[in-house]
């Protein structure tokens, strides 16, 4: 039986944001108005925390160094930086770390001369002079090999580098952006990354918050992908269901926001009609990875734990509180108690107003 409320991407969600929280991080409009990133998605607390950072740092010529699991939008918050600073004008140069091989990942980053090695027939230029006086984005810095961080430490210090087979010193004013998914004090104390590259890189950490522990912004995103997609695919007025919002607001995602952005593209590829009933989510089932968490991460604060909780009965609830089968009777708790729990976890009205049962 089908849902009798849904939801169109403009009706989601009834949140006043400021502006700063939707703004467009692929350019300005003006050099001299106010810096916006309508790409970032976001209006929970974690979020505004992120955007508090942007606006600390971006500004200034400081190194950043942004860590967070894969599908966070590290990208996305690189160029926001970029697109906030005074090198708006210039190129963010991006070097991924983990698809280049060894050998050429110092080519890649330092170019080479003619010659220098068999199969260099013309010199070529590398990503930190093309970046110069602009930002250089190296992307997964935690897969670098140790051999060559020696050489990257030295260019960020020194401001300076040798194109392979050259005998000139280049100076170079670059901005060092870098990110990774990888724990990189635990790889320092394993002796995978050099201590002294992780301190010069770790000037200004910018850590991304989880999909999980930000469910509030799941009705915005949702809107968002779904304003994109469906013009892509020549679909008007597409809405989602109650219970796919359910699904979308009950599911763990391991794939953070990116996850989220295809399982809605698939979703609205293969609905039927306007109205997306159902999400197609990937093969791994939710309360599989819910177990698989409780079995090997050991990381998060109770209090991060008791909201996870607290949430899931709610929405096992429809979002009711009180009376038969409502949470705090789940909970075994008293009414008020429960209400306690809920603002000091900072669980908003906004999340049970989607939990709701249709």
């Amino acid at each position: 039986m089908r849902s009798s409320k849904s939801y169109m991407p403009q009706e989601l969600p009834d949140i006043d944001m400021p502006h700063q929280i939707i703004a467009n991080i692929l350019g300005r409009e003006d050099a001299c108005s106010e810096d916006t990133y309508k790409d970032i998605i976001g209006a929970g607390p974690e979020m505004q925390h992120i955007f508090h950072l942007l606006s600390q740092v971006a500004a200034a010529q400081s190194t950043v160094l942004i860590l967070g699991e894969t599908g966070t939008g590290k990208e996305l918050i690189a160029r926001a930086i970029h697109s906030a600073s005074p090198r708006w004008n210039r190129q963010m140069v991006k070097v991924n770390c983990a698809t280049l091989p060894a050998n050429l990942i110092e080519s890649e980053l330092f170019g080479h001369e003619k010659g220098s090695f068999t199969g260099a027939t013309e010199r070529r230029i590398g990503k930190f002079e093309l970046a110069n006086h602009g930002t250089l984005f190296l992307d997964e810095i935690g897969e670098m090999q140790p051999g060559l961080q020696v050489k990257l430490l030295r260019a960020i210090q020194e401001k300076e580098i040798e194109r392979i087979g050259g005998k000139k010193t280049i100076k170079t004013d670059v901005r060092i952006i870098a990110a990774t998914s990888r724990n990189l004090q635990k790889e320092v104390a394993e002796g995978q990354f050099r201590n002294d590259l992780f301190y010069r890189l770790n000037v200004f950490p910018i850590v991304l918050p989880p999909l999980r522990d930000r469910i509030e912004d799941i009705p915005l995103l949702a809107a968002h992908f779904i304003a994109r997609f469906s013009r892509s695919a020549g679909k008007k007025n597409v809405r989602l269901s109650g219970a796919a919002m359910k699904q979308l607001m009950a599911y763990n995602w391991p794939g953070n926001v990116r996850e989220l952005e295809h399982a809605l593209e698939r979703s609205i590829l293969l609905m039927q009609g306007n109205v997306i009933q159902d999400i197609h989510l990937s093969s791994v089932q939710p309360v599989m990875e819910k177990k698989f968490r409780a079995d090997e991460d050991y990381s998060r604060t109770l209090a991060e734990v008791e909201r996870e909780y607290i949430l899931g009965v709610l929405n096992k609830c429809g979002g009711k509180v009180f009376g038969p089968g409502g949470a705090a009777e789940i909970l075994g708790l008293h009414v008020s108690t429960l209400n306690h729990r809920i603002r000091k976890l900072g669980i908003q009205k906004a999340h049970m107003y989607f939990l709701k049962k249709p």
